[in-house]
């Protein structure tokens, strides 16, 4: 349980690595301005696209105000966080990819600069981004390989949503420690199915990192803003807690 608490506020802990070094700043700033921009498109608009169907056919066919009211409500509620679900799965696809070389030079700088490592892959700046680049594609495809089918579940009656919601939280959890966790081992060359070895060895220092990665997310706007955060703590908690040394065995 220690570790559970421990893993789930560390990506607070590290919040004052911004101001150490600023540089991480620096390499913050592109990522996040892009994503705003597409992100806070998305929401804004769909929202309002979604809202403004539901209120076109409720005026034409609910005649009573206040019974129009209530629908109004919870249609709106209902459509806040369907969008909140859309805007998550982009934030998975589209985050990673635009995010990964600005990810890859915040990462290295923790590594460098906070535990004094060096990676010995003598990679060139063009290699080790599409490397970076090609795991974000590899994650993603994992996730969605679990996920569709959890989807698909959902459809089933009674059992089926409650089946894809909590597989699919806890799938998310363990998706969000794996994809910040996973910088310097890219970095490593380390193998897809090692990487899933060594996230599930800490399980649950790694559940509870992997739970605030998901709360933090799963929130437009937040999400942006916090992802390069969530990238320094997820190498900085790799190696506090010794997650590189499982890369040899």
């Amino acid at each position: 349980m220690n570790n559970f608490i421990f893993g789930f506020f560390y990506p607070f802990k590290c919040i004052k690595l911004f101001f150490r070094y600023p540089k991480l700043i620096s390499y913050s700033i592109v990522p996040v301005i892009i994503n705003l921009i597409i992100y806070g498109t998305i929401f804004f608009y769909t929202y309002r696209w979604i809202t403004g169907k539901t209120e076109d056919v409720l005026v034409n066919n609910v005649s009573s105000q206040i019974f129009l009211m209530l629908i109004q409500t919870v249609l709106k509620i209902f459509s806040f966080l369907l969008i909140l679900i859309i805007c998550y799965f982009l934030f998975i696809i589209f985050g990673g990819i635009i995010s990964a070389p600005f990810n890859e030079k915040i990462s290295l700088l923790i590594e460098e600069k906070v535990y004094t490592i060096k990676a010995e892959n003598n990679l060139t700046f063009i290699k080790e981004t599409s490397m970076s680049v090609t795991s974000e594609f590899k994650k993603i495809l994992f996730y969605f390989s679990v996920m569709v089918p959890l989807i698909l579940i959902d459809f089933i009656p009674m059992i089926g949503g409650v089946i894809a919601l909590v597989f699919g939280t806890g799938f998310s959890i363990y998706y969000n420690a794996l994809n910040y966790l996973d910088y310097p081992m890219t970095r490593r060359l380390t193998g897809f199915r090692k990487k899933l070895k060594i996230v599930s060895s800490e399980k649950m220092l790694s559940f509870g990192f992997g739970s605030m990665a998901f709360l933090l997310t799963f929130i437009p706007i937040i999400n942006v803003v916090i992802n390069p955060i969530l990238v320094a703590s997820g190498t900085a908690l790799f190696y506090e807690k010794g997650y590189e040394k499982l890369i040899k065995i």
